[in-house]
């Protein structure tokens, strides 16, 4: 069962009417369910069915109630009461505020949560894409953003890929502890509900499709903080892919570059300015999303079998990361969708060691004949001497004694070709699309 709220966005997820019709839903089938138990009168149900929509409640009159009540759930159930007449006697059998507000919390969130997941679907066909068309396109692998090895821009992509699962991945677990029915009464232990309470948990999460618990009590904070804090990990990722895309869109470097629209601005008063623009928004709501893990660990704070402060503190935290995390989510697959990729950059970058980057491969050549460690000594030498000295990588190279003297200046050569030594970087970036498009058909 779904919350009755078509057209849902990250705007109107926990807009003020969505969250009242969404306890309005969850007091419905609370009577549904009681009636098939037959703890209420089937009548009272239908009844309440029918008078549990916010034009028949009245939201001007429940805003009103709410203002001088200060209790949300006692003015809703106070004024659906009346708009079910006779059945209004039965509504809220047993039930207790934060067990209609976490449950309904919990259906909106699950909402956004496939929303969510269409979007990292459709980011990872993106990114697969981009991984299998790169597979061999060279560029310069970096380690403390200095010329590590060759590799090939679908291996990079790779990696993005692998590390999205595993947020995905997380992320699914922090659903599947969530997704659950904290529907107890008062404190948990179903008082109100009897010898019944336990059929009627077991009843009511199947209506809604969620799981249930031992204790179905409202001190469940660690579960909501469980789900942001996966959140917080997934914008953690976003930022990094982000980040480096950011970081290569440098006119320097001029590897990535957003395909922008026409009578885009980039600044004010500098006309030659083309800035980025999609990636700074997704860096920024990553970033956001990102910091509310440690806010989100305090609500799991609270104390005792329920815990008002820190269930204020859940609120304002759920306000704002599932929205931003769904806004995320669409940003960065709208931010894949315009990325383009200048291969031509990326061989001349790879390029502008003149072979130095591919000497580690030079050097497992040597090595065979050498001992590694005097093979690694003996080019680095080399390269020392060629700093000094001036030339070219290859000509230091072959004009070392030690190195000729093992080595022809053909094999110099070709192993100074960075081409020729990416490892297994377009076997790893075909692979990893072919991960990112199964991941995307199961989630999507």
């Amino acid at each position: 069962m779904k919350v009755s709220t078509p057209g849902l966005t990250p705007a109107t997820l926990f807009a003020r009417e969505t969250l009242w019709q969404s306890w309005l839903d969850v007091e419905a089938a609370l009577a549904e369910v009681q009636a098939e138990m037959g703890m209420i009168p089937d009548w009272a149900a239908a009844g309440i069915r029918g008078a549990a929509t916010l034009d028949k409640v009245g939201i001007e009159a429940l805003q009103s109630d709410i203002r001088v009540t200060h209790a949300p759930i006692l003015s809703l159930t106070r004024l659906l009461g009346r708009a079910a007449g006779e059945a209004g006697a039965y509504v809220h059998w047993g039930a207790t505020t934060q067990n209609v507000m976490q449950t309904a919390r919990i259906l909106l969130i699950r909402e956004a949560d496939h929303a969510i997941r269409r979007a990292l679907g459709a980011a990872l066909d993106r990114l697969a894409e981009m991984a299998a068309t790169h597979a061999e396109t060279l560029m310069a692998g970096r380690t403390n953003r200095q010329h590590a090895l060759p590799i090939t821009f679908g291996f990079k992509v790779a990696g993005w890929i692998e590390e999205l699962t595993r947020a995905i991945d997380r992320l699914d677990g922090g659903g599947r502890r969530l997704f659950v029915l904290p529907f107890g009464g008062a404190v948990g232990a179903m008082h109100a509900f009897g010898a019944e309470g336990r059929e009627l948990n077991a009843r009511l999460a199947a209506r809604f499709g969620l799981g249930d618990l031992l204790v179905p009590g409202r001190a469940i904070n660690d579960l909501f903080a469980d789900y942001v804090v996966q959140l917080s990990l997934l914008a953690m990722t976003i930022e990094r892919i982000a980040a480096e895309f950011y970081l290569l869109m440098t006119e320097e470097i001029g590897e990535i570059s957003e395909t922008l629209d026409a009578g885009t601005v980039g600044s004010s008063t500098m006309p030659h300015k083309v800035n980025p623009k999609f990636v700074v928004r997704v860096l920024a709501e990553a970033a956001e999303l990102r910091g509310l893990a440690g806010s989100a660990l305090e609500t799991g704070r609270s104390s005792h079998e329920g815990d008002a402060a820190k269930n204020q503190l859940l609120s304002s935290v759920l306000d704002r990361a599932v929205p931003l995390a769904w806004t995320l989510a669409e940003g960065f697959e709208g931010l894949l969708r315009r990325i383009a990729v200048n291969a031509g950059r990326m061989e001349r970058n790879a390029q502008l060691s003149g072979g130095a980057i591919a000497t580690e491969g030079l050097m497992m050549l040597l090595a065979p004949r050498t001992g590694r460690a005097e093979a690694h000594d003996l080019i680095h030498h080399a390269l020392d001497h060629r700093a000094a000295n001036g030339g070219t990588v290859a000509e230091a190279l072959m004009a070392d004694d030690a190195i000729r003297l093992h080595l022809s200046a053909d094999e110099i050569g070709a192993a100074l070709d960075p081409a020729n030594y990416c490892g297994d970087s377009a076997r790893i970036a075909r692979d990893a699309a072919e991960m990112a498009r199964s991941l995307s058909r199961q989630i999507r």
